[in-house]
């Protein structure tokens, strides 16, 4: 038992603690707000800065704000070389632990550098340390003259590596691992966002998720320098690629309802506006330190760039080749090792993105939907984007802040319920400052549109593609570089040399277009270096205007039956107005070279022949809809390569191999057996083939020499069905049967006419019942 002066002496002893503590807390304040004094410890030793009075007070800011030689802040990467980057971190939260924080990494877009500090409030206001680098190449990590010359041992293989998964990628891994090391972050709750450039870069470590790649492309555990196990925990990419050799030289492979939609088949069509856009932007406005031509084959964009620029043959040139497989292996998150669910993920993409369209989000999306049902992948689609074409509207930004908070503050804090891994689609709307209005929110991507608006060509009949086709007007309003727009309309004419074909005026209140249109064709065309431009326009009723939905390049695989798609978009074609096809030799305005040219046209380019068209619109509508004019969605033709499926949530649907795939055709009724006459009327057994896409209504008139002995109109019959039907006869007719009345039977010729299809007329018997 304690004595009474323990006691005390205890008493005293914790009132004088209290008083050090009080003492401390009231006049060491700004000390524990800059317990984090640098960051880098060894690597780099950036000075962290606590911010006075403002919006940001208490953060602490660490590295520069600019990008010149007296105020870079750079630190040493895996391979010694000097990274520009900046670090800040929350307010502190005063007496107790400063951190560890959970990280969110933030990427810059092409030719641009590190996110500064005004630019990380948005996540350093929500409680998380934010981290941001000028990726190396580009401005002061070795980028800029002055950044070489300031360590020209570190900056000898400086050079950009076009987000190389071996070296940039790694570099932001190796940041976060430094920071993990010292405390300050936990090792496990890291994100990653950026849009474009950063968005592809976010991608990347989300298909990583804890792992890193090695300069032999072979992957590793990601550990921290000290030893540390890394994980991403989210990934919020936006306008991302996923595989950047088909954003860049597509070549009409992918289909957004296919489980693996990878770069198959011929060398695609390059971009030529944004290939020659980005190159010279990153050289200039973005300081690039670019490779000599040759110096490093998975770098040399000069020389990939020069490859392209002389354009076709590329077929069966082993450099060709090489560029994709390169591309592919290092540069795609598509193509890194998926045997590992990839990080929680949230991709944000743009409608009328000509450079990452959506289908670089749907492509990862289907894959991993299929290998890892489980694992959160949300979609978030709209026209706002930060490539040209793009638009910005507040109502989709503020739409996608809000998910994209929800997903990090579950993810990184375990903060609130987790998130529904939905698809949310918002509509392109024009002007460009009109607010796209409420969502289209599904489960998954193939259930965002119910129905679809099918034009079928059953006439048999051929178009032509002309190689020297195109009105350069047009090609040059639908450029997206160097200003394009998307609601910028164009002549509504149909373009010289074009094939085209027309959907019906669209009727009272219109409908949505909402996916990626698909056109399945038979296609003959002579070579191997042609290509087909798709587009998908809206013609105003006057005709004189059209506004472009959806576009696509493609290199057709020969001739025969082909199936191709169209870039998704979310479009409301109004009342009145035509949706039109347009299949033209090029997607350009003036002759190869330069920024003018949305697609480069093609060096040997030779005519087109196009039959058997059947387009399939995605449309909000339901089936039924619109008087009929709303299907459902008929089976998805799978095309002719190794492993073609169905990505999950098309099941409904069905799916039909391409060379099991028969050309839609209207076709009249055929008649079953004979005529039986029972009374007043004539028993006739009518049948629509399997065959065919659809037996239209159809008039048949039974004759006896010049007489009309029975006719019934509009007959309608189910493809593949057969229907019995009562033809009621005529008063010459009932005459004519008085006559036969000895007769068990007698001959008579039986005309069919459908509207679209030749007319027939045939011989059949008519059976007499025997007089009772």
């Amino acid at each position: 038992m304690w004595t009474a002066s323990i006691k005390r002496e205890i008493t005293l002893k914790r009132f004088a603690v209290s008083l050090a503590v009080v003492a401390f807390t009231a006049f060491a304040v700004p000390s524990a707000q800059a317990a984090i004094p640098e960051v880098f410890d060894g690597h780099g030793d950036i000075s962290c800065t606590v911010q006075g009075p403002g919006d940001s007070q208490g953060q602490r800011w660490c590295g520069t704000g600019t990008s010149s030689l007296i105020s870079r802040s750079t630190a040493k990467t895996f391979d010694g070389m000097p990274i520009d980057v900046n670090v800040a971190f929350p307010e502190s939260p005063g007496p107790g632990p400063d951190g560890p924080y959970p990280l969110m990494m933030m990427f810059h877009g092409y030719s641009q550098s590190k996110s500064t500090f005004a630019e990380m409030q948005r996540w350093l206001i929500r409680g998380y340390a934010v981290f941001s680098m000028t990726d190396r190449g580009f401005h002061e990590s070795c980028g800029s003259a002055a950044s070489r010359l300031a360590d020209p041992a570190g900056c000898a293989d400086g050079y950009l590596r076009l987000l190389d998964t071996r070296y940039e990628v790694r570099d932001a891994q190796t940041f976060a691992g430094l920071l993990a090391d010292e405390g300050l972050v936990r090792p496990k709750r890291i994100a990653a966002t950026g849009g474009s450039y950063g968005g592809g870069l976010s991608m990347a470590l989300a298909a990583l998720k804890n792992r890193t790649m090695m300069p032999d492309g072979s992957l590793a555990p990601w550990k921290s320098p000290d030893g540390k196990d890394m994980e991403l925990a989210l990934a919020l990419p936006y306008i991302p690629w996923t595989d950047l050799a088909y954003s860049l030289v597509p070549n009409g492979s992918n289909l957004d309802y296919l489980r693996d939609s990878s770069y198959h088949g011929r060398f695609g069509v390059m971009k030529e506006s944004w290939v020659n856009l980005l190159y010279s932007i990153g050289l200039g406005i973005g300081e690039g330190n670019y490779a000599l031509p040759g110096q490093d084959p998975s770098a040399d964009l000069t020389g990939w760039k020069s490859l392209l620029d002389a354009g076709e043959p590329y077929e069966g040139r082993p450099e060709a080749q090489a560029i994709l497989d390169d591309i592919k292996s290092h540069h795609s998150s598509y193509y890194i090792d998926h045997s590992i669910a990839p990080a929680p993920i949230h991709i944000t993409s743009g409608f009328t993105d000509d450079l990452f369209p959506v289908d670089e989000a749907t492509r990862f999306y289907n894959r991993t939907r299929h290998q890892y049902p489980d694992s959160p992948v949300g979609l978030f689609f709209g026209p706002n984007s930060g490539h040209m074409r793009g638009m910005s509207k507040a109502d989709v930004n503020a739409a996608r802040d809000v998910i994209e908070n929800r997903w990090a503050d579950h993810y990184l804090k375990d903060e609130g319920a987790q998130p529904p891994a939905n698809v949310t689609a918002y509509l392109q709307t024009c002007p460009a400052g009109a607010p796209a209005g409420e969502p289209f929110v599904a489960k998954d991507w193939a259930s965002i549109s119910t129905g679809e608006i099918r034009l079928v060509d059953t006439s048999g009949e051929s178009q032509k593609v002309s190689p020297t086709g195109g009105d350069p007007v047009t090609g040059g309003l639908f450029n997206p570089a160097p200003t394009g727009q998307a609601c910028t309309p164009a002549p509504g004419g149909r373009e010289t040399g074009s094939a085209d074909w027309e959907l019906p005026a669209a009727p009272a209140g219109g409908y949505t277009v909402l996916g990626a249109p698909t056109l399945v064709a038979r296609i003959q065309q002579a070579g191997t270096d042609s290509q087909i431009a798709a587009r998908l326009v809206d013609v105003s009723p006057d005709g004189l205007t059209k506004t472009l939905i959806a576009r696509a390049l493609w290199r057709p695989a020969g001739s025969g039956i082909q199936v191709f798609q169209l870039h998704a978009n979310g479009y409301r074609v109004e009342e009145g107005h035509v949706a039109r096809l347009e299949l033209l030799a090029k997607d350009a305005s003036l002759p190869a070279g330069g920024v003018l040219n949305y697609g480069r046209p093609s060096n040997n380019q030779t005519e087109a022949t196009v039959s058997d068209v059947d387009l399939r619109v995605p449309v909000a509508e339901k089936p039924g809809s619109l008087g009929g004019l709303v299907t459902a969605p008929a089976p998805k033709v799978l095309p002719d390569r190794p492993g073609a499926a169905l990505a999950p949530g098309y099941g409904k649907a069905g799916s039909l191999p391409i060379d099991r795939y028969v050309p839609p055709r209207k076709t009249r009724l055929k008649l079953v057996g004979a005529l039986k006459l029972k009374g007043k009327k004539l028993k006739v057994r009518a049948y629509c083939p399997r065959t065919a896409s659809s037996c239209p209504k159809t008039v048949i008139r039974v004759r006896k020499g010049k007489a009309v002995l029975a006719s019934r109109q509009a007959v309608k019959v189910g493809v593949g069905k057969t229907r019995n039907l009562n033809l009621k006869l005529t008063r010459k007719g009932r005459r004519a049967v008085t006559r036969k009345a000895g007769k068990r039977r007698f001959v008579v010729r039986v005309s069919i006419r459908t509207r679209g299809v030749k007319p027939a007329t045939v011989k059949r018997t008519v059976r007499v019942p025997a007089r009772r």
